[in-house]
């Protein structure tokens, strides 16, 4: 497969402090003795004393030690277990609003806090407090709650308030969006990083890394569809999908039994169906793959389809490459495509079936 950095390319992202390759190599230095991420913010060593790793294992068996910088040890994109824990708190007490001067008795910096939702979430952390309580608030109207009930028990003082709050984010009045639903957003990590899923009261309707090509257009695209708003929130599809993932990237699963709300047209499903066929650790390419859907003649069709692909990994659009044999399209990198088939062929070793139906 033709999807190999070379070292030059690799260099080159050194300095950067560009996240997209960390997980997909290991940079080592000789004079130092250790080894790092891509992004890490160390000064840039010489080219001479460079050496790349595909994986820690390598790294590690020659000598090398984790940077105590950007911790490559660490799963990338882990949540702080402080962070965890809050996020878990507020879910729970969606009504509850943790203060400034509240995390500083907890002893944790404001600031830190805001940062980091910031760049997770893309949001601040008050502004996600808000989401909760917002999302809370609209499952009550939606039971058939009023609308003032709703607003003083999802923890607002003011209906005003309330009502500012919502139109924010709906952009429309609690009263004139009752049709409305709400899709749940969650991120955790894994090797390659950050992940983002998101969900629907039947199943999950999407999972990507994030800051992968056109993850906004497909956002916009599963709100329309489903007349919905993405809030944070909690779900029970969100915490299987959470926990099928860790078990991919630990190579304990090859199958996947979490429910799926797919959105997509006719053509595009029986296209995605076939992924499904294609074994763990193998590859097939857009030409089978236009030949099962039977019609040969489709291979721009099918090509176009994959990369519609909003279920990455479960609808393992990664396995399918080039008749060639060369690395093809992948919205998360091609990085990441090469690793994924690198890692399920070292750990194809039992055999699996197709269990998801849409």
């Amino acid at each position: 497969m033709n999807g190999k950095m070379s070292f030059e390319e690799k260099y080159s992202v050194l300095g950067t402090r560009s996240t997209k390759y960390d997980g997909t190599f290991f940079t080592t230095v000789k004079t130092t003795g250790i080894f790092c991420h891509p992004s890490c913010r160390a000064r840039i060593p010489k080219a001479k004393n460079v050496t790349f790793y595909d994986t820690i294992e390598e790294a590690l068996h020659n000598g090398y030690r984790p940077c105590k910088i950007c911790k490559p040890m660490e799963k990338i994109g882990e949540t702080p277990t402080y962070i965890k824990n809050i996020i878990l708190e507020l879910q729970q007490n969606p009504h509850e609003k943790i203060s400034d001067e509240q995390l500083k008795l907890r002893g944790i910096e404001p600031h830190t806090i805001r940062r980091w939702f910031k760049k997770n979430y893309n949001v601040t952390f008050h502004s996600f407090q808000r989401m909760l309580r917002i999302n809370y608030a609209f499952r009550n109207i939606k039971k058939g709650n009023s609308i003032t009930h709703s607003a003083f028990d999802s923890g607002y003082s003011s209906l005003s308030g309330f009502n500012e709050s919502y139109r924010s984010l709906f952009g429309e009045s609690a009263s004139k969006s009752k049709n409305r639903n709400v899709i749940n957003v969650s991120r955790f990590s894994s090797p390659i990083g950050s992940i983002i899923a998101c969900a629907t009261e039947k199943g999950i309707c999407f999972l990507g890394f994030i800051g992968q090509k056109m993850i906004e257009e497909q956002f916009d695209e599963l709100q329309k569809h489903f007349n919905a708003i993405i809030l944070p929130g909690k779900n029970i599809h969100l915490t299987k999908v959470k926990k099928e993932i860790a078990e991919y990237f630990e190579g304990n699963r090859k199958i996947f039994s979490v429910p799926l709300d797919i959105v997509g047209t006719d053509f595009r499903k029986k296209v995605w169906n076939v992924l499904l066929d294609i074994p763990y650790g193998k590859t097939s390419s857009y030409k089978e793959q236009a030949i099962a859907v039977g019609n040969v003649k489709a291979i721009r069709a099918v090509a176009s389809s994959n990369g519609a692909n909003k279920i990455s990994i479960i609808i393992p659009c990664h396995r399918v490459i080039g008749s060639n044999g060369s690395l093809t399209g992948y919205a998360s990198g091609l990085h990441k495509k090469k690793w994924l088939l690198n890692f399920e062929k070292s750990n194809s070793n039992q055999p699996i079936q197709k269990t998801i139906d849409f």
